[in-house]
C-alpha cells in the first residue's frame, strides 16, 4: 500500500454538496469512508467539496477500501456516476485494475498520494491519463543531492541510514548521484534505529572528520543524534529527508536541523484565503485538504479550457498550468509534477519554515 504520511488532524464536519445543473461537470472523488484510513478519506473528502462549492462541479463519492483487486469495481463506479474525471486514489490497490477501464471511458484519473513507480511505467505505457499530484519516488532524493551540490561542496560529510528499505535506498541514491558529480563522502554507514542515545555514533562521525551529515532516519533518531552531538560539543550539521515530518517527540529537536520535505501547504500565500475559510469552519486545512482542493480546481479549470477549445480534457490536464491553493500545477511528459514539491526547511521553534536567505 502506498499513501502519504498519516498527518494528526481533527475529525472534520458532514460533507455538504450543493445541487448544480445535470449539464456540471462531475468529479469523482476516491478517498476511503471507514477503516484505519477513514480520516485521511476525510480530509480529502472536506477538500474536494469545498472547491466543488466554490466553482459548481458535481461531486460523487467512491470508497476506496484499499484491498487488492478492488480497481476494477472503483472504476465501474465512477463509470456508472458518469464522472468526467477523478482525483484521490490514497492507495496503489486502487490502481491496479481502474486506470485501463476509466481511460477507456475517458475518464482522467489524478492521484494525491500514491508514488509507486510502476504503476506510472503503465500508465505511459498504455496511455492511460493518469497524473500524479504527489511527489514521484525519485522527488526525495533529487531534491536533497540538489541541497548537498549547493550546500556542502568543499565539506567533509557523511551519509549515514537507519537500514529501513527507504532509508537505504534514499541514502544509496543520493551517494550515488553525488559520486558521479564528483563529491564523495567521508563516511558512509547504517547505524541502529530508536536507541535512547547515540553518543558513540557522534564519537565516530567525528573521527572520521564530517561536518556535515545527511541522515536517512525518522525523527526521533535524528533529535537524539542533534542532542547527542550538542552534549559531546560536536559541531554537526544535520539534514534529513521527508520522514523528518512527525510528532516532535519524544526527543524535541534541536533547532538548526535541517529537513528536505513537503511545506506546510496552509502556510503558503496562494493558501490563506481558503485555508482561513476551512479553519472558521473549524477544519484545520491539513495533509489532503488542500491537495484535494487543488485537484479539483485544476479538473475543473481544465474541463472550462477543453470545452471552449474542443480539446479532449486529458490532453487540457497534460497541457495545462494551472493556478491553485498550492501553488502552480503543471506535469511533465510523464505526467509527473514539472516542480519539485520538496523544499528545504529548517527546524525553529516548534516548526520547519523556510532557512535564512543568507543560507538558503
Amino acid at each position: 500500500m502506498t499513501f502519504l504520511r498519516h498527518l494528526p488532524t481533527l475529525l472534520c464536519l458532514p460533507v455538504l454538496v450543493i445541487a448544480t445543473p445535470a449539464t456540471a461537470l462531475t468529479i469523482g472523488v476516491v478517498a476511503p469512508q471507514s477503516g484505519p484510513y477513514q480520516l485521511l478519506g476525510q480530509q480529502v473528502r472536506d477538500g474536494a467539496a469545498a472547491a466543488a462549492a466554490a466553482n459548481g462541479t458535481v461531486l460523487t463519492f467512491i470508497d476506496e477500501s484499499c484491498e487488492a483487486g478492488s480497481g476494477a469495481a472503483i472504476a465501474e463506479q465512477l463509470k456508472a456516476a458518469k464522472a468526467d474525471a477523478a482525483i484521490g486514489f490514497l492507495c496503489s490497490e486502487s490502481l491496479d485494475g481502474a486506470l485501463g477501464v476509466l481511460s477507456a471511458a475517458k475518464i482522467p484519473a489524478l492521484t494525491l498520494s500514491v508514488r509507486w513507480t510502476i504503476v506510472m511505467e503503465d500508465a505511459l505505457k498504455h496511455d492511460w491519463p493518469f497524473f500524479r499530484m504527489a511527489p514521484s519516488a525519485d522527488a526525495e532524493a533529487e531534491k536533497l543531492v540538489e541541497v548537498m551540490l549547493r550546500d556542502w561542496p568543499g565539506e567533509a560529510f557523511a551519509l549515514i541510514d537507519d537500514g529501513t528499505i527507504h532509508g537505504r535506498e534514499l541514502a544509496d541514491a543520493i551517494r550515488v548521484s553525488l559520486e558521479e558529480r564528483g563529491m564523495k563522502p567521508v563516511f558512509a554507514d547504517t547505524y541502529r534505529p530508536g536507541q535512547e542515545q547515540q553518543v558513540a555514533l557522534v564519537r565516530r562521525l567525528q573521527k572520521t572528520g564530517a561536518t556535515h551529515v545527511f541522515v536517512g532516519g525518522d525523527r526521533n533518531d535524528v533529535a537524539i543524534i542533534a542532542r547527542d552531538a550538542a552534549s559531546e560539543a560536536i559541531a554537526l550539521s544535520l539534514l534529513g529527508g521527508d520522514a523528518m515530518t512527525a510528532a516532535n517527540q519524544p526527543v524535541p529537536l534541536s533547532d538548526g536541523v535541517r529537513a528536505v520535505t513537503l511545506p506546510a501547504y496552509a502556510d503558503a500565500p496562494s493558501a490563506a484565503t481558503v485555508a482561513a475559510a476551512f479553519r472558521e469552519r473549524n477544519i484545520e486545512p491539513e495533509g489532503y485538504v488542500l491537495p484535494a482542493y487543488a485537484a479539483v480546481t485544476l479538473v475543473k479549470t481544465a474541463a472550462d479550457a477543453a470545452a471552449a477549445s474542443g480539446a479532449a480534457l486529458r490532453d487540457r490536464i497534460a497541457k495545462g498550468t494551472f493556478e491553485t491553493v498550492l501553488g502552480p500545477i503543471a506535469f511533465t511528459a510523464g505526467h509527473e509534477l514539472k516542480d519539485n514539491p520538496y523544499r528545504l526547511l529548517e527546524w525553529r521553534g516548534t516548526a520547519f519554515v523556510a532557512p535564512t536567505p543568507a543560507t538558503e
